[in-house]
């Protein structure tokens, strides 16, 4: 890879561990959900495991009970703190209450918190947190009176900034035009950028779709071949001799087949469809960057144009050698410097980002490469197997034909 950057594939195993090698590892587990509570207040927890030799962490192993909202804490922390990186996605909530504490769902969310965890502790950057570091490392009742303590504080979420950028188009004074102009980046490769990640989220997010038809496809024909079977062999009670034997082993084929293709569905889940939903959100994270630049592009312009009307006033006050000449020099410095500061500000997070876009397409192209390899694989293994079992009735069944 180009950058040092880039996140841990989400299929990718836990970097191995040498107590006696001299190079910094982080490793994080996030395992064992337990639902916890009852009722509205029930909630899963989860014990997070932490290996390193990195001399700022407190010994070689921690572990850790962590709830959803303390990992929405560390995500909400870095994105405040860390501009022009791209945070790593947390899986969603479930809008459905009945899915909330399902043995897939838990899974499903388990893997997500371990994919997202250890993206961060692979970034070059973000591994060096303080808040990593405390997420990783205080006892649980530390963690929730940090975490009620700060509710509140870090109100910009990546929605708002999202909105931000749609809004983006917003205008502002031209002191010298006398007119309005749009406050927006114009350049080539920002216009380039920008279309290419609004594509991606929208190809991304069809290929999330069908894939989610495909496992919908997958159980629902592995329900009809299970309720198929188990009327087949009812049907060969009824019968006897060849025939009925033929129409059991026909049920039994049935069941068989049904199990495989329920297997496969589940594999299709875990494996095809939730990395292509698991970077749909980090799309979403990345258009969340991209607000944030939008908006410190958009403070970039609007402190030069008010250090403009500064200047003006100032020159007014000084030919007039009015007694407010030294308070506007004052304040036109101190605008000065924050105009300074937010040019620098502006720089950094697209010399970041450009680091971060050639990260992720490198990641992407690894990471879906993987996804989709496994998907093959699953459905000529799926093919074979199927195909395999009606094979080896034909025999039986041609012989009941034929008598």
């Amino acid at each position: 890879m180009a950058s040092s950057r880039g996140p841990q594939s989400p299929r990718s195993p836990h970097p191995s561990l040498s107590l006696a090698s001299s190079q910094p590892y982080l490793s994080v587990s996030v395992t064992d959900p337990v639902k916890m509570g009852t009722g509205v207040q029930a909630y899963i927890s989860y014990r997070v495991i932490t290996k390193t030799n990195m001399p700022q962490y407190q010994g070689s192993e921690k572990i850790v009970i962590r709830r959803y909202s303390d990992f929405v804490w560390l995500y909400d922390r870095l994105f405040e703190k860390y501009k022009g990186i791209f945070i790593p996605p947390l899986p969603e909530k479930s809008a459905v209450e009945k899915f909330r504490f399902s043995a897939e769902f838990i899974e499903m969310r388990r893997r997500a918190l371990d994919v997202f965890v250890n993206r961060i502790a692979s970034h070059q950057e973000l591994r060096q947190s303080e808040d990593l570091r405390t997420f990783l490392q205080v006892d649980e009742e530390v963690m929730e009176r940090i975490r009620s303590y700060e509710t509140g504080l870090f109100k910009k979420k990546p929605a708002d900034l999202i909105q931000i950028f749609k809004d983006v188009q917003s205008k502002v004074s031209d002191v010298v035009l006398g007119k309005e102009k749009p406050v927006e980046e114009s350049s080539e490769d920002y216009e380039k950028l920008k279309h290419y990640i609004f594509e991606l989220e929208n190809h991304l997010a069809e290929a999330q779709k069908q894939a989610y038809r495909l496992v919908k496809r997958h159980r629902e024909l592995g329900s009809s071949l299970s309720d198929f079977g188990k009327a087949v062999k009812l049907l060969g009670a009824c019968e006897g001799d060849n025939l009925g034997k033929a129409f059991s082993e026909l049920g039994a084929k049935s069941e068989a087949v049904s199990l495989k293709l329920q297997k496969e569905a589940h594999e299709l889940l875990m494996n095809f469809e939730e990395p292509l939903k698991d970077y749909v959100r980090a799309v979403q994270s990345i258009k969340a960057t991209i607000a944030e630049r939008a908006a410190a592009f958009k403070q970039q312009c609007e402190l030069a144009e008010t250090i403009k009307l500064k200047e003006i006033n100032l020159d007014k006050l000084m030919l007039t050698r009015s007694d407010r000449v030294r308070e506007a020099e004052l304040e036109y410095k101190e605008l000065k410097r924050e105009s300074e500061e937010a040019t620098e500000r502006f720089e950094m997070i697209v010399r970041l980002m450009n680091e971060e876009i050639e990260r992720f397409q490198e990641q992407k192209t690894l990471d879906m490469g993987i996804a989709f390899h496994e998907f093959a694989k699953g459905q000529a293994r799926l093919a074979t197997a199927v195909a395999d079992a009606w094979r080896s009735l034909l025999p039986k069944l041609e012989a009941c034909s034929t008598t």
